[in-house]
């Protein structure tokens, strides 16, 4: 089989395509991030993807089902319990999440933990609900800054966010803070898959915007994944954008911190002129940040073109022994009820300047099929779960 010298993975976060056979029991029947974004804002135009055969895995508007396209494509369904960006990375990499991440998406974070956070940080605690990040900041933004008091939400992820003002608190100590609350929700009846500081600007209501600043404290990785492995074998591990937090530096030889979808793009595209031998791996977090969990279809479509627009010249970049694969790790509709991802199937499209036939291979079990090709590729141990994809790479 052909072996190919770097994988560069591309994570489109949140970019579901609906079908999902178990959505009904995440309360998800019927979503459909894709298709959704597409009919709601008169059509997607993406003529990379569209090439690479998007266009076949079902039918969004504006995106044609060309009769021949030139990848390898799939629709990958989830195995782990679970829609968080955790459970849907670690699962491409060989984990399957059996037990969810706790939550406190009802009655918000116990007392206990908040009287802690709060003597160790030496600052009140106020917000404590499930909220749209972008909400509370009008709804405490101005209380902070007068008060000093930490912003803490959660949402329907697994997740203990902290907002605080750059000029006002301080991003090294929103980071410090952050990194108490880590150690603090270590403990079992309050352990939570991320951390996440929120720093933000601005200096009234209307006004406050989220940074690019952000950084998320993740539980590590339960088990060796692949990432490991590929480590291990004296591999390259890049990461692009927040997969160094999602695996919380396992596995990671290299990580480099991206600001936008824009910048992540251009640093994955500037990694195909470096030498290098392994794997890059991207996640591009703007589709979900700023317009799923916003419910903002016309602000997702604008950056799937952008995207397509960049990917475009990415494959100008790549060479014959490069492999791409693109990928997401859960849905975000924008178009659904409340502001939670949505369990949906996600798109598998892989290519290369040498593939010599193209293939659609249906619907696949697990996104771990993801990791178990890339191990095969560079002959590492294959992970438990995950049927490698390579022989149809050739």
């Amino acid at each position: 089989m052909k072996e190919y010298r770097r994988v560069f993975l591309i994570v489109l976060d949140s970019l579901g395509i609906g079908n999902a056979h178990d959505a009904s029991q995440f309360d998800d029947e019927g979503t459909n991030t894709l298709g959704h974004i597409a009919s709601t804002t008169g059509g997607i135009r993406a003529i990379n993807m569209e090439g690479l055969g998007l266009g076949s895995l079902g039918k969004f508007e504006g995106i044609y089902d060309l009769p021949s396209h030139l990848g390898v494509i799939a629709r990958l369904n989830e195995i782990s319990n679970g829609k968080d960006t955790m459970t849907g990375h670690w699962e491409m990499m060989g984990l399957q999440v059996k037990e969810p991440f706790q939550t406190f998406t009802e009655n918000g974070f116990p007392e206990e933990l908040l009287n802690q956070l709060s003597t160790l940080s030496g600052r009140m605690i106020i917000g404590n609900c499930a909220a749209s990040g972008t909400e509370i900041l009008d709804e405490l933004g101005e209380e902070q800054i007068q008060s000093g008091a930490l912003i803490v939400y959660t949402s329907a992820d697994s997740v203990l966010q902290i907002a605080a003002h750059e000029k006002y608190i301080g991003l090294e100590n929103l980071y410090h803070y952050c990194e108490i609350a880590r150690e603090l929700t270590m403990k079992e009846e309050w352990k939570v898959g991320r951390v996440i500081a929120r720093p933000f600007i601005g200096e009234k209501k209307g006004e406050f915007q989220r940074t690019s600043n952000r950084h998320d404290y993740a539980l590590s990785p339960f088990g060796k994944t692949v990432l490991d492995t590929l480590k291990e074998s004296d591999l390259e591990v890049i990461s692009v954008g927040k997969i160094n937090d999602i695996f919380n530096k396992q596995g990671i030889t290299r990580a480099i911190a991206s600001k936008s979808n824009e910048d992540g793009m251009n640093k994955t595209i500037a990694l195909c002129d470096e030498k290098f031998k392994g794997l890059v791996f991207t996640n591009l977090v703007d589709f979900d940040a700023l317009y799923g969990h916003r419910r903002n279809p016309e602000g997702y479509k604008k950056a799937i073109e952008d995207f397509d627009n960049q990917l475009g010249e990415m494959m100008y970049h790549l060479k014959e022994d490069d492999l791409l694969m693109i990928t997401a790790d859960h849905g975000n509709d924008p178009t659904y009820k409340g502001t939670d991802h949505t369990r949906e199937q996600v798109p598998l499209i892989i290519y290369s300047k040498s593939l010599t036939k193209s293939c659609d291979l249906g619907e696949i079990t697990s996104f771990a099929c993801i990791g178990a090709t890339i191990a095969d590729n560079f002959n590492v141990k294959l992970p438990d779960i995950g049927d490698s994809l390579l022989k149809y790479l050739q």
